[in-house]
């Protein structure tokens, strides 16, 4: 019997934490056994040739939304493998009651085990899931939420307030399933912050890694300036659509929910899928203002490599929108200077029919549904464009992997080191690809980005040790497992 169950040769290690250093990485039953300048190939029972690629941690993309558009069962077998794509080995989804996802309101004690059960067995690579409280009832559940399924982070949809997920909406109470006696507003923010808080003085084992998410735009800006830009007519498009969820939207929606967790003494807050200047700007300053509060900023890499006009189409309609180019130069300046802590994807596979419709709607940006793939271009996206702009190797370690594995409890996860998951991506920083639709593994039929160069090529993908990216190509069955977070878990 082999020593070691797989052998990766002649690569140049890229660790989120020690220096880069060429040589062999060792696997044995999933986790990275030994790191040497030289391994002998006859201890391993299989043998990959790296031929002097990179080896980076496998990428946590901690911000994903398998079963949005799609059954939730489908999303999981085919997102998970344009992940894989990505050099991504971990997704972290979000889900909630109410329209869209499971379709379903009530209790999450009935609602977790078919969001788990619709993914057992059927994805390419690790996944967990952020839970969102829509009600009073779903604060009381946190408590199971964490030690029944170990789930330790939360989000809270600012703007859902008075706005649907793709503009104005009729009825909220319709569209989020909420009782008749609740609202969706600043009130239960707090209120689940207040929860999140007790949760973690409830149970301090699992404090640390207890955090609150927060899509930072504001609903009364956001109806204001649509009725301003469909009014004028003078927009079109993508543009139309930012200035109609204008920068200012997510400061103001930033300045609040930051004073809101210093109200609750909740230290840990994650400020998700930053867009502009302006959105930087309110998170620094309530970083200075509320340096109590563990803040960490995130972007997403179609907000760093597209922008209103250049994006192919208005299948770039994304919430918070993608912005002007100052804004997109805005957001690596950040990137460069330390100011973000992660890059994700926001992956939320929409289908052409479902995105634009049918008809004369078909290139109204205002009619077309909210969110596209891409979790495919998100380490080559990253290497590509990150090394060119001068962020380090291991900065790009840090931010596709190893920071967001240590927020949200990802442990074993988010470092190419002995003892870890033997989660690696191997990318070719010397190639490059022209990003087409029809090469992904995602069932969207389009993307923003086609046309786009990427400057760096993910070629293999490992997930535990399991290769299901080989030369470009997805193999293999499904291994992906549900990682539950907590204490001792």
């Amino acid at each position: 019997m082999s020593e070691f169950d797989l052998l990766i040769k002649n690569v140049r290690v890229i660790s989120a934490n020690d220096d880069p250093v060429t040589g062999d990485i060792a696997v044995k039953d999933g986790r990275i056994a030994e790191i040497s300048a030289s391994i002998d190939a006859d201890r391993a029972t299989e043998v990959v040739e790296g031929d002097g690629r990179l080896a980076f941690p496998g990428a946590i993309d901690a911000h994903q939304h398998w079963g949005i558009y799609n059954h939730l069962s489908e999303d999981a077998v085919s997102e998970s493998r344009a992940s894989a794509q990505g050099g991504v080995t971990t997704g972290i989804n979000y889900t909630r009651t109410g329209q869209y996802y499971l379709n379903e309101g009530g209790p999450y004690e009935e609602f977790m085990p078919k969001v788990l059960g619709a993914c057992e067995g059927r994805a390419h690579i690790d996944y967990a899931f952020h839970v969102a409280p829509m009600s009073k009832q779903h604060i009381d559940e946190l408590p199971a939420l964490a030690q029944e399924f170990g789930v330790t982070s939360f989000k809270i949809y600012m703007f859902y307030g008075g706005f649907g997920l793709h503009g104005a909406s009729s009825s909220q109470r319709e569209f989020l399933m909420l009782p008749e006696d609740e609202n969706y507003d600043i009130a239960h923010f707090e209120f689940v912050m207040r929860g999140v808080q007790k949760l973690r003085e409830e149970l301090p084992e699992y404090a640390d890694e207890i955090s609150l998410s927060l899509h930072c735009e504001t609903a009364e800006i956001m109806r204001a300036y649509t009725q301003i830009v469909q009014s004028e007519g003078r927009l079109s498009g993508l543009e139309a659509y930012s200035a109609a969820r204008p920068p200012h939207s997510e400061g103001l929606a930033i300045t609040i929910a930051s004073y809101l967790a210093h109200e609750t003494t909740l230290p840990n807050i994650n400020l998700l899928h930053l867009t502009s200047a302006k959105a930087l700007e309110a998170a620094l300053t309530m970083a200075k203002a509320f340096p109590h509060i563990n803040f960490r900023r995130e972007v997403t890499i179609g907000h760093l490599l597209a922008d209103y006009t250049n994006a192919a189409n208005i299948g770039g309609k994304v919430n918070p929108p993608l912005r002007s180019p100052e804004d997109v130069e805005a957001l690596w300046e950040h990137l460069i200077a330390g100011d973000i802590d992660w890059v994700v994807s926001d992956h939320a596979c929409c289908k052409d029919e479902m995105k634009f419709g049918e008809g004369e709607h078909r290139d109204d940006v205002f009619m077309a549904k909210s969110g596209f793939g891409g979790a495919e271009y998100l380490l080559p996206g990253l290497v590509g464009a990150g090394l060119k702009r001068g962020l380090s190797e291991q900065r790009i370690a840090q931010l596709a992997a190893w920071n967001p594995a240590r927020r949200y409890g990802l442990e074993g996860k988010g470092d190419i080191a002995v003892g870890y998951d033997a989660d690696i991506a191997l990318v070719d920083p010397t190639g490059s690809t022209v990003i087409r639709p029809q090469d992904s593994e995602s069932t969207q039929e389009y993307t923003p980005f086609d046309g786009f160069t990427l400057d760096a090529l993910v070629t293999d993908t490992f997930v535990r040790g399991h290769r299901v990216l080989a030369d470009g190509e997805v193999v293999g069955d499904p291994i992906g497992r549900y990682v539950a977070r907590g204490p001792k878990r």
